[in-house]
């Protein structure tokens, strides 16, 4: 869905222009049996693994979703690294939207789940038999005081991954950076791909290394997690890859102020006893990941749980309440990783359920908390973090290449040349299952 204010988001004038241009798909009311809200990754795949399926007798499918563009985002640490062109990573929405499906350039406003109903920002009424909730989260520049100010400015030498307005001025400053203290920011609490904020800052010490700069240059890992990693396997090991490459480690503490004039970032200090103590720290290079949260009218529909995500049982993706709204991928209340992973295990789940629903049968597929991080550690290595619920291992290569805590170059090129390839030929085309390859997986559990 649409971006935050240093994205320069749709204005709502702009997204009533965008639907005059589909007068004859946006009507001032419509009804589809099957209703996604999200034309990212979850949406897109849910929709193209739908129109695919037998068992959908009466495939009547749209999606919602604003957007005009479709973003590849695990592409974009490859762009931050210098490894792939930022135009590889996207494509017009009316590409990979499926065959057969709607889609209207619309923006929700309100959920009324008692009466199977939407409405849009642009007035449009959707009602729905059944609802599929994907919208992704909201990256949130402006809850960093000065943030938006420094990625505007090229000399502030601040730069994020994280939107595709900024990644490509990750690269120039890491080419440019020669000497000095350098900052990797990870936030505290939820964000999607949670590998990334360290993914980047491998790659620039590589990249630094083989500029014959890294003797110059100080790299912080400075996070409001506890750890490397969530998952205790990994963790140690990119823990022990951060002693061994002398970086240093600022551990609970949560980036809270950029001032790009004098170069200080300022955190807050989480740890227990610590008071909330801030930290000045002076920074020549500074890469900022920013927090992430659900979207404001998810958060405050009636989907929505306490915390602002879509209340879904754990298992099967179906709400807790609504018994024909279903929910996956960053949106979802799923407590797993939130990576494009996690959806080619996600999709064959809910699918499953949906269907069953809509027979009036069981739900017996259950979703297992499988999420990846294809975590780059350097040029020509990548330590493949697999994992599902309770940070249990879930490795595919284990019996062949051994533990996958130990980075190697098979899994560097899956992440740089295979995965981008599959992502926009077979993912979104509903083909693509992730650990499974392009076979569909056996979701039930009894």
């Amino acid at each position: 869905m649409a971006g935050i204010s240093v994205l320069r988001p749709l204005a709502g004038a702009s997204i009533r222009n965008i639907a005059r241009t589909y007068a004859t798909s946006v009507p001032a009311s419509t009804h589809h049996r099957v209703v996604i809200v999200g034309g990212g990754t979850a949406g897109v795949t849910v929709a193209a693994q739908l129109q695919r399926s037998s068992e959908l007798e009466k495939k009547d499918i749209a999606i919602l979703d604003p957007a005009q563009t479709h973003h590849y985002q695990p592409g974009w640490t490859l762009v931050g690294s210098g490894l792939k062109p930022l135009g590889e990573m996207h494509r017009p929405m009316s590409d990979v939207i499926p065959k057969g499906v709607k889609h209207y350039p619309l923006r929700v406003s309100t959920f009324d789940p008692e009466n199977n109903a939407i409405k849009t920002s642009e007035g449009v009424d959707v009602s729905y038999d059944y609802l599929i909730v994907a919208p992704g989260l909201e990256t949130n520049f402006a809850a960093i005081s000065g943030l938006e100010v420094a990625l505007q400015d090229p000399a502030s030498q601040v730069s994020s991954i994280y939107s595709d307005k900024t990644v490509e001025t990750v690269w120039k400053n890491v080419q440019a950076f020669k000497k000095g203290p350098a900052i990797f920011t990870q936030p505290a609490g939820i964000i999607k791909c949670a590998g990334a904020p360290q993914k980047i800052m491998w790659m620039a010490l590589s990249q630094w290394k083989r500029d014959g700069v890294r003797d110059n240059i100080d790299i912080t890992f400075a996070t409001g997690a506890p750890a490397m990693f969530a998952v205790p396997k990994y963790s140690q090991a990119l823990e022990d890859l951060r002693k061994q490459r002398n970086v240093g480690g600022l551990f609970q503490h949560n980036l809270i102020k950029v001032d790009p004039k004098k170069k200080v970032a300022t955190f807050k200090n989480l740890a227990d006893g610590a008071k909330g103590a801030l930290v000045e720290k002076e920074f020549g290079f500074l890469h900022v990941v920013p927090p992430q949260k659900p979207w404001d009218w998810i958060a405050k529909s009636k989907l929505a749980d306490a915390a602002g995500w879509v209340d879904v049982d754990k298992s099967t993706t179906q709400h807790t309440k609504y018994k024909n709204v279903f929910s996956l991928g960053d949106a979802s209340s799923l407590p797993n990783s939130k990576t494009a992973a996690a959806i080619t295990s996600q999709a064959p789940v809910l699918i499953s359920n949906l269907l069953a629903a809509m027979r009036g049968k069981e739900l017996k597929s259950a979703y297992d908390g499988y999420a990846s991080c294809p975590l780059l550690t350097g040029h020509n290595e990548l330590m493949l973090c697999e994992f599902k619920y309770g940070g249990v291992p879930r490795e595919t290569f284990a019996r062949i290449l051994g533990g996958q805590e130990t980075p190697n170059r098979l899994f560097y090129h899956l992440k740089k040349d295979f995965f981008p390839y599959a992502y926009w030929n077979y993912f979104l085309g509903g083909t693509w299952y992730g650990s499974s390859g392009f076979f569909k997986p056996d979701t039930t559990t009894n």
